[in-house]
Protein backbone atom coordinates (compact mmCIF):
# COMPACT_ATOMS: atom_id res chain seq x y z
CA UNK A 1 0.00 0.00 0.00
CA UNK A 2 1.71 3.48 -0.70
CA UNK A 3 1.72 5.88 1.34
CA UNK A 4 0.89 9.50 0.48
CA UNK A 5 1.09 13.01 2.46
CA UNK A 6 -2.83 14.20 3.53
CA UNK A 7 -2.01 17.61 3.70
CA UNK A 8 -1.27 18.93 7.45
CA UNK A 9 -2.79 15.30 8.27
CA UNK A 10 -0.09 13.38 8.01
CA UNK A 11 0.94 10.06 6.39
CA UNK A 12 -1.74 8.17 5.24
CA UNK A 13 -2.62 4.96 3.33
CA UNK A 14 -3.66 5.41 -0.55
CA UNK A 15 -6.87 4.04 0.21
CA UNK A 16 -9.25 4.88 3.02
CA UNK A 17 -11.93 2.78 4.04
CA UNK A 18 -15.23 4.77 3.89
CA UNK A 19 -18.09 4.19 6.05
CA UNK A 20 -21.51 3.96 3.63
CA UNK A 21 -20.76 0.06 2.41
CA UNK A 22 -19.90 -1.15 6.19
CA UNK A 23 -22.39 0.69 7.35
CA UNK A 24 -24.61 -1.03 5.53
CA UNK A 25 -26.46 1.79 3.44
CA UNK A 26 -26.89 0.16 -0.01
CA UNK A 27 -26.92 -2.95 -1.09
CA UNK A 28 -27.19 -6.98 0.57
CA UNK A 29 -24.35 -6.91 3.63
CA UNK A 30 -24.53 -8.40 7.11
CA UNK A 31 -22.75 -7.85 9.98
CA UNK A 32 -19.97 -10.31 9.36
CA UNK A 33 -19.45 -8.76 5.76
CA UNK A 34 -19.20 -5.31 7.36
CA UNK A 35 -16.68 -6.80 10.33
CA UNK A 36 -14.55 -8.54 7.82
CA UNK A 37 -14.06 -5.60 5.66
CA UNK A 38 -13.00 -3.84 8.75
CA UNK A 39 -10.57 -6.18 9.40
CA UNK A 40 -9.31 -6.98 6.11
CA UNK A 41 -8.70 -3.30 5.44
CA UNK A 42 -6.57 -2.67 8.21
CA UNK A 43 -4.66 -6.22 7.67
CA UNK A 44 -4.37 -4.72 3.86
CA UNK A 45 -2.72 -1.73 5.22
CA UNK A 46 -5.31 0.40 4.94
CA UNK A 47 -4.87 3.10 7.91
CA UNK A 48 -7.64 5.43 7.86
CA UNK A 49 -11.55 4.74 8.48
CA UNK A 50 -13.62 7.53 7.13
CA UNK A 51 -17.16 6.86 9.31
CA UNK A 52 -20.31 9.24 9.93
CA UNK A 53 -23.58 8.75 12.07
CA UNK A 54 -25.30 9.40 9.28
CA UNK A 55 -23.95 5.98 7.57
CA UNK A 56 -26.41 4.23 9.43
CA UNK A 57 -24.67 1.31 11.18
CA UNK A 58 -21.07 2.27 10.22
CA UNK A 59 -19.83 3.37 13.78
CA UNK A 60 -21.70 0.42 15.65
CA UNK A 61 -19.71 -2.18 13.07
CA UNK A 62 -16.15 -0.29 13.69
CA UNK A 63 -16.70 -0.73 17.99
CA UNK A 64 -17.92 -4.57 16.64
CA UNK A 65 -14.52 -5.43 14.59
CA UNK A 66 -12.11 -3.21 16.68
CA UNK A 67 -13.84 -4.01 20.40
CA UNK A 68 -13.14 -0.36 21.55
CA UNK A 69 -9.83 -0.01 20.59
CA UNK A 70 -8.22 0.51 16.94
CA UNK A 71 -5.17 -1.11 15.49
CA UNK A 72 -1.82 0.85 16.08
CA UNK A 73 -1.18 3.03 13.18
CA UNK A 74 -4.93 2.89 12.23
CA UNK A 75 -7.05 6.88 12.23
CA UNK A 76 -10.68 7.55 11.95
CA UNK A 77 -12.58 10.24 11.27
CA UNK A 78 -16.40 11.33 11.83
CA UNK A 79 -18.73 13.80 10.21
CA UNK A 80 -21.43 16.17 11.85
CA UNK A 81 -24.20 16.94 9.27
CA UNK A 82 -24.68 20.98 10.49
CA UNK A 83 -26.70 22.86 8.47
CA UNK A 84 -27.19 26.39 9.09
CA UNK A 85 -28.70 26.58 12.77
CA UNK A 86 -28.21 29.68 14.86
CA UNK A 87 -24.41 30.64 15.86
CA UNK A 88 -24.82 30.13 19.50
CA UNK A 89 -25.80 26.69 18.71
CA UNK A 90 -22.62 24.99 16.55
CA UNK A 91 -20.51 23.91 18.90
CA UNK A 92 -23.31 22.76 21.11
CA UNK A 93 -24.39 20.76 18.43
CA UNK A 94 -21.30 19.45 16.74
CA UNK A 95 -20.46 18.57 20.19
CA UNK A 96 -23.32 16.62 20.83
CA UNK A 97 -22.73 14.50 17.15
CA UNK A 98 -19.54 13.50 18.28
CA UNK A 99 -20.08 12.72 21.71
CA UNK A 100 -22.60 9.93 20.30
CA UNK A 101 -20.41 9.31 18.18
CA UNK A 102 -17.56 8.27 20.13
CA UNK A 103 -20.00 6.06 22.23
CA UNK A 104 -21.11 4.32 19.08
CA UNK A 105 -17.68 3.16 18.18
CA UNK A 106 -16.44 3.05 21.79
CA UNK A 107 -13.98 5.22 21.48
CA UNK A 108 -12.45 8.36 23.30
CA UNK A 109 -11.44 10.73 20.61
CA UNK A 110 -11.95 10.96 16.19
CA UNK A 111 -8.64 11.96 14.44
CA UNK A 112 -10.48 14.07 12.01
CA UNK A 113 -13.90 15.27 12.55
CA UNK A 114 -15.56 16.83 9.12
CA UNK A 115 -18.27 19.20 8.31
CA UNK A 116 -20.95 16.77 6.48
CA UNK A 117 -23.32 19.34 5.18
CA UNK A 118 -21.98 21.54 1.77
CA UNK A 119 -20.69 24.84 2.00
CA UNK A 120 -22.82 27.17 0.08
CA UNK A 121 -23.13 31.06 -0.79
CA UNK A 122 -25.59 32.62 1.49
CA UNK A 123 -28.03 33.90 -0.46
CA UNK A 124 -28.12 30.54 -3.15
CA UNK A 125 -31.53 29.06 -3.18
CA UNK A 126 -32.12 25.63 -3.99
CA UNK A 127 -34.19 24.06 -6.66
CA UNK A 128 -37.87 22.74 -6.08
CA UNK A 129 -38.07 19.41 -4.60
CA UNK A 130 -34.39 19.98 -2.14
CA UNK A 131 -33.83 19.72 1.35
CA UNK A 132 -34.80 23.33 2.87
CA UNK A 133 -31.31 25.10 2.46
CA UNK A 134 -30.20 25.52 6.06
CA UNK A 135 -30.70 21.60 6.82
CA UNK A 136 -28.61 20.53 3.37
CA UNK A 137 -25.86 22.93 3.47
CA UNK A 138 -24.22 25.01 5.84
CA UNK A 139 -23.96 29.44 4.71
CA UNK A 140 -20.14 30.30 4.18
CA UNK A 141 -21.03 32.99 6.86
CA UNK A 142 -21.76 30.61 9.40
CA UNK A 143 -18.63 28.67 8.59
CA UNK A 144 -16.43 31.71 9.20
CA UNK A 145 -18.16 32.71 11.80
CA UNK A 146 -19.06 29.31 14.02
CA UNK A 147 -18.29 26.94 12.56
CA UNK A 148 -14.28 27.28 12.61
CA UNK A 149 -14.39 28.50 15.97
CA UNK A 150 -16.19 25.50 17.00
CA UNK A 151 -13.83 22.77 15.10
CA UNK A 152 -10.82 24.60 16.84
CA UNK A 153 -12.30 23.87 20.20
CA UNK A 154 -12.99 20.87 19.53
CA UNK A 155 -8.96 20.58 18.93
CA UNK A 156 -8.06 22.12 22.29
CA UNK A 157 -10.53 20.18 24.10
CA UNK A 158 -8.58 16.65 22.93
CA UNK A 159 -11.86 15.34 21.29
CA UNK A 160 -10.81 15.65 16.96
CA UNK A 161 -6.76 15.66 16.26
CA UNK A 162 -8.57 18.47 13.50
CA UNK A 163 -10.93 19.04 11.09
CA UNK A 164 -12.20 19.26 7.53
CA UNK A 165 -14.78 20.22 5.21
CA UNK A 166 -16.67 18.24 2.60
CA UNK A 167 -16.31 19.98 -1.36
CA UNK A 168 -18.74 18.14 -3.20
CA UNK A 169 -20.58 20.73 -4.39
CA UNK A 170 -20.80 24.73 -4.89
CA UNK A 171 -16.60 24.51 -5.87
CA UNK A 172 -16.84 28.97 -5.52
CA UNK A 173 -17.53 28.62 -1.98
CA UNK A 174 -15.50 25.62 -1.13
CA UNK A 175 -12.86 27.15 -2.85
CA UNK A 176 -13.56 30.36 -0.50
CA UNK A 177 -13.60 28.72 2.70
CA UNK A 178 -10.17 27.40 1.60
CA UNK A 179 -8.88 30.31 0.46
CA UNK A 180 -7.98 31.63 3.79
CA UNK A 181 -7.38 30.71 7.73
CA UNK A 182 -7.71 28.86 9.69
CA UNK A 183 -8.30 26.17 6.96
CA UNK A 184 -9.10 22.42 7.40
CA UNK A 185 -7.16 19.87 7.42
CA UNK A 186 -8.58 18.51 4.71
CA UNK A 187 -11.39 18.32 1.77
CA UNK A 188 -13.56 15.28 0.62
CA UNK A 189 -14.17 16.07 -3.12
CA UNK A 190 -15.07 13.93 -5.65
CA UNK A 191 -12.46 12.04 -7.73
CA UNK A 192 -14.07 9.95 -11.08
CA UNK A 193 -13.56 9.60 -14.61
CA UNK A 194 -17.09 11.33 -15.26
CA UNK A 195 -16.42 14.39 -12.74
CA UNK A 196 -20.11 13.18 -11.20
CA UNK A 197 -21.41 13.46 -7.77
CA UNK A 198 -24.97 11.30 -9.14
CA UNK A 199 -27.47 12.24 -6.55
CA UNK A 200 -25.12 14.52 -4.10
CA UNK A 201 -25.75 17.47 -6.47
CA UNK A 202 -29.25 18.85 -6.21
CA UNK A 203 -27.62 22.54 -6.62
CA UNK A 204 -28.29 22.64 -10.64
CA UNK A 205 -24.21 24.09 -10.45
CA UNK A 206 -21.59 22.34 -12.86
CA UNK A 207 -19.99 20.44 -9.62
CA UNK A 208 -16.45 21.14 -10.68
CA UNK A 209 -14.40 18.74 -8.47
CA UNK A 210 -11.32 19.27 -10.24
CA UNK A 211 -10.98 23.01 -9.24
CA UNK A 212 -11.62 22.01 -5.29
CA UNK A 213 -8.72 19.66 -5.73
CA UNK A 214 -6.95 22.34 -7.63
CA UNK A 215 -7.52 24.78 -4.79
CA UNK A 216 -6.82 22.20 -2.29
CA UNK A 217 -3.56 22.25 -3.07
CA UNK A 218 -2.67 25.54 -3.65
CA UNK A 219 -3.82 26.15 0.08
CA UNK A 220 -2.14 23.15 1.34
CA UNK A 221 -5.34 21.76 2.54
CA UNK A 222 -5.22 17.31 2.09
CA UNK A 223 -7.96 16.32 -0.38
CA UNK A 224 -9.97 12.84 0.08
CA UNK A 225 -11.35 11.46 -2.69
CA UNK A 226 -14.89 9.93 -3.13
CA UNK A 227 -17.59 7.91 -5.02
CA UNK A 228 -14.34 6.58 -7.25
CA UNK A 229 -16.77 4.54 -9.33
CA UNK A 230 -19.94 7.32 -8.66
CA UNK A 231 -22.01 4.73 -6.58
CA UNK A 232 -21.69 1.81 -9.11
CA UNK A 233 -21.95 3.98 -12.34
CA UNK A 234 -18.79 2.69 -12.91
CA UNK A 235 -19.67 -0.97 -12.67
CA UNK A 236 -20.72 -3.89 -14.67
CA UNK A 237 -23.84 -3.18 -12.79
CA UNK A 238 -25.19 -1.11 -10.19
CA UNK A 239 -27.45 -2.12 -6.69
CA UNK A 240 -29.37 1.33 -6.70
CA UNK A 241 -32.38 2.58 -7.44
CA UNK A 242 -33.71 3.07 -11.09
CA UNK A 243 -34.64 6.23 -12.06
CA UNK A 244 -31.80 8.05 -10.39
CA UNK A 245 -28.43 10.23 -11.03
CA UNK A 246 -26.63 6.95 -10.46
CA UNK A 247 -28.61 4.94 -12.76
CA UNK A 248 -28.46 7.72 -15.44
CA UNK A 249 -25.31 7.76 -15.03
CA UNK A 250 -24.75 3.90 -15.39
CA UNK A 251 -26.29 3.99 -18.28
CA UNK A 252 -24.00 7.11 -20.00
CA UNK A 253 -20.98 5.13 -19.01
CA UNK A 254 -22.14 3.03 -21.81
CA UNK A 255 -19.65 3.56 -24.16
CA UNK A 256 -16.93 3.02 -20.95
CA UNK A 257 -18.05 0.00 -20.31
CA UNK A 258 -17.37 -1.20 -23.86
CA UNK A 259 -13.58 0.12 -24.30
CA UNK A 260 -12.90 -2.07 -20.61
CA UNK A 261 -14.30 -4.76 -22.19
CA UNK A 262 -12.14 -3.98 -25.35
CA UNK A 263 -9.24 -3.54 -23.03
CA UNK A 264 -10.07 -6.74 -21.32
CA UNK A 265 -10.95 -4.96 -17.93
CA UNK A 266 -13.15 -4.89 -15.04
CA UNK A 267 -14.74 -1.16 -15.11
CA UNK A 268 -14.40 -1.23 -11.57
CA UNK A 269 -10.96 -1.34 -11.53
CA UNK A 270 -9.56 0.35 -14.32
CA UNK A 271 -12.15 3.32 -12.47
CA UNK A 272 -10.21 2.95 -9.29
CA UNK A 273 -7.16 3.38 -11.14
CA UNK A 274 -8.02 6.38 -12.64
CA UNK A 275 -9.39 7.76 -9.37
CA UNK A 276 -6.19 6.97 -7.42
CA UNK A 277 -4.06 8.95 -10.65
CA UNK A 278 -6.12 11.94 -10.14
CA UNK A 279 -3.63 14.91 -9.73
CA UNK A 280 -4.03 16.21 -6.57
CA UNK A 281 -5.98 13.38 -4.30
CA UNK A 282 -3.99 11.78 -1.62
CA UNK A 283 -6.20 9.00 -0.40
CA UNK A 284 -9.19 7.62 -2.10
CA UNK A 285 -12.52 6.88 -0.23
CA UNK A 286 -13.83 3.16 -0.88
CA UNK A 287 -17.15 2.85 -0.62
CA UNK A 288 -16.85 -1.37 -0.44
CA UNK A 289 -19.44 -3.25 1.25
CA UNK A 290 -17.80 -6.56 1.44
CA UNK A 291 -14.79 -8.02 1.18
CA UNK A 292 -14.95 -9.16 -2.32
CA UNK A 293 -15.55 -5.46 -3.16
CA UNK A 294 -12.86 -4.37 -1.08
CA UNK A 295 -10.16 -6.94 -2.73
CA UNK A 296 -10.67 -5.65 -6.45
CA UNK A 297 -10.00 -2.13 -5.06
CA UNK A 298 -6.81 -3.32 -3.33
CA UNK A 299 -5.76 -4.77 -6.78
CA UNK A 300 -6.42 -1.37 -8.74
CA UNK A 301 -4.64 0.26 -6.41
CA UNK A 302 -1.67 -2.30 -6.31
CA UNK A 303 -1.76 -1.75 -10.21
CA UNK A 304 -1.33 1.82 -9.85
CA UNK A 305 -2.73 4.87 -11.81
CA UNK A 306 -3.42 4.45 -15.60
CA UNK A 307 -0.85 5.51 -18.05
CA UNK A 308 -1.32 8.59 -20.08
CA UNK A 309 -2.98 6.91 -23.05
CA UNK A 310 -5.49 4.93 -20.99
CA UNK A 311 -6.68 8.28 -19.54
CA UNK A 312 -6.64 9.83 -22.80
CA UNK A 313 -8.90 7.05 -24.14
CA UNK A 314 -11.25 7.55 -21.04
CA UNK A 315 -11.54 11.21 -21.16
CA UNK A 316 -11.96 10.97 -25.11
CA UNK A 317 -15.33 9.56 -24.37
CA UNK A 318 -16.77 12.73 -23.41
CA UNK A 319 -17.99 11.32 -20.32
CA UNK A 320 -16.88 14.53 -18.17
CA UNK A 321 -19.44 16.92 -16.53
Amino acid sequence: MQINTLGPFGPVSRLTLGGGGIGQLWGEASDTDSVDTLRRAVDAGIDLIDTAPGYKNCEKMVAKAFGGKLPDGVRITTKYGLGTPPASEVYDRLRASLDASLAAMRLPRVDLMILHSEIRPDDFEYRAGQPPKDIRSTSLSLYRQAVVPAFERLVSEGLIGAWGITGINHAAATVDAMSSGPRPAVVQAIANLMDSPGEMNGTGLAPRPRDVITAAKTHGVGVMGVRAVQAGALTSGIDRPEQSPTSADFDRAASYRALCKQWGEDPAIIAHRYAVGVDGVDTLVLGVKNVAELEQALDAERQGPLDAEQVAAIDALGLRL
